[in-house]
């Protein structure tokens, strides 16, 4: 059966062999783990996890056409779930420590990202995750401070998230091709992170700096705290500086504040 990848739901296959193996390899899949795939498509990397004998292989496939095509192909190898990602309860999976691949539609990634980041028990869930994303969100993703991709989604990254980038992988590795590279990231929850009482604050803190990136940070501390000064000289911020020119505890610090003077 002959698949069209459809444009809506940001579809490409992966079909290079070897970069299929580099991602399965990157995953160091033991026979007591379970494998959680987001976005199987045609199932080229589910074969190859498949081959790699884990306990059991979830895969999560909104398109009802290829949900079926997998399971005609895969039979019980897999526990297939034919819904949207963004609707999935990802703690009602009932497997501790589960390893994730996925090859991420382009137009939801952040998206994705940003909603496991914010699962309160992420660390319990997940062992890690091998997503693939657009190589510029990735660059953003593990961009560092003083950089200009330095922004909301790599503090909100480095919040919970160890990230290494493993590869970039050009638009001759998929069908069909897109129009720009992607990059390869190997994601570890962090075992210690910095206590946030509600993730949304620091998405507050965050967007209402990086609204104003070129601004020096005096105007978003006004916005969001009456005594700016006080807060400034606490955590030994230099109002003139930029949102780029912040560290992440900084920002965790101050959504700590936040949190503090809205209780």
């Amino acid at each position: 059966m002959k698949l069209k990848p459809k444009k809506s739901l940001g579809q490409n296959f992966l079909i290079d062999k070897n970069i299929i193996k580099l991602i399965v390899n990157a995953g160091n899949i033991g026979n007591k783990d379970t494998i959680l795939e987001v976005g199987p498509g045609t199932g080229n990397l589910t074969n190859e996890i498949i081959l790699r004998k884990p306990k059991k292989i979830i895969v999560i496939e909104k398109d009802k056409i290829l949900a079926e095509e997998l399971l005609r192909k895969f039979k019980n190898n897999i526990i297939l779930i034919n819904k949207d990602i963004l609707d999935i309860d990802e703690s009602g999976l009932n497997d501790k420590q589960i390893i994730v691949f996925g090859n991420l539609p382009y137009n939801i990634s952040t998206q994705i990202l940003v909603k496991w980041i914010k699962l309160k028990n992420l660390n319990n869930i997940f062992k890690k995750t091998i997503l693939m994303f657009q190589k510029e969100v990735a660059e953003r993703i593990i961009a560092k401070t003083n950089s200009k991709n330095y922004g909301r989604l790599a503090v909100l990254s480095n919040w919970k998230l160890n990230i290494k980038k493993i590869i970039d992988i050009n638009p001759s590795c998929f069908f069909p091709s897109p129009k720009v590279k992607s990059t390869l990231l190997l994601i570890e929850p962090k075992k210690n992170f910095f206590k946030i009482k509600n993730p949304k604050n620091l998405e507050l803190i965050t967007k209402i700096f990086f609204n104003q990136r070129r601004k020096m940070i005096k105007k978003p501390l006004k916005i969001i705290f009456g005594d700016y000064e006080k807060i400034a000289e606490k955590l030994k911020i230099d109002p003139n500086k930029r949102p780029q020119n912040l560290d992440p505890i900084v920002y965790f610090n101050l959504c700590s504040e936040y949190e503090k003077s809205n209780l």
